[in-house]
């Protein structure tokens, strides 16, 4: 399966590390990043910002040419790749009580990272206002959503759909008395640089 770069990235990470004798508290200290967070990305449980990526390569003394050389090169053109609700990846987040994320899809498009996720909120999820290194699209499959920004809030219901800079501080809030699913769709640019 050439579609899971995540997952090679995981492995990339720890396989250089190992290599250099570098413990994961070590490579943590060089990063800038908790011992945790090292763990969580090389056991595939998390998926690095691209400044936590770049730090992490920057610890680890490679370049970064060389780090994604062997990672985005596919042997065989795969147009049409699908997934099966069975096999989307369960996940959460820190400080998000309530929420449950399902990965349905990663995938590294003309130098870029989409990352396609079903998020279900409980009526009584909680989580700080965070931010992301991408563009989100939101699109509500069932529910009503209030989406709480710095300066304002949008109320989303079933059908509607938003893209926003995550960049700026958001959260998400379940407005209903049932569960709300919506699909969100990361766009991480390759440079995550101004623009």
């Amino acid at each position: 399966m050439e579609e899971n770069t995540i997952l090679k990235i995981s492995t990339r990470i720890k396989e250089i590390r190992k290599d250099k004798s570098i413990t994961v508290q070590e490579l943590a200290d060089l990063a800038g990043v908790s011992k945790g967070l090292i763990s969580q990305i090389e056991n595939n449980r998390t998926i690095p910002s691209l400044m936590v990526l770049i730090s992490i390569i920057n610890a680890l003394d490679v370049d970064l040419n060389q780090f994604f050389k062997h990672i985005t090169n596919s042997n065989q053109p795969n147009p049409v790749i699908i997934k099966r609700k069975d096999e989307y990846q369960s996940f959460e987040k820190e400080q998000a009580i309530g929420f449950l994320y399902q990965r349905i899809f990663t995938k590294n498009i003309s130098n870029s990272t989409v990352d396609i996720v079903l998020l279900e909120l409980e009526p009584d999820a909680v989580r700080p206002m965070v931010v992301t290194e991408a563009f989100e699209y939101k699109y509500i499959l069932s529910g009503e959503v209030e989406y709480v920004f710095e300066e304002q809030s949008f109320h989303l219901s079933e059908g509607d759909s938003m893209l926003f800079d995550g960049r700026l501080a958001h959260t998400p809030k379940n407005s209903g008395k049932t569960k709300a699913i919506m699909l969100i769709i990361y766009f991480f640019e390759q440079n995550g640089n101004n623009h």
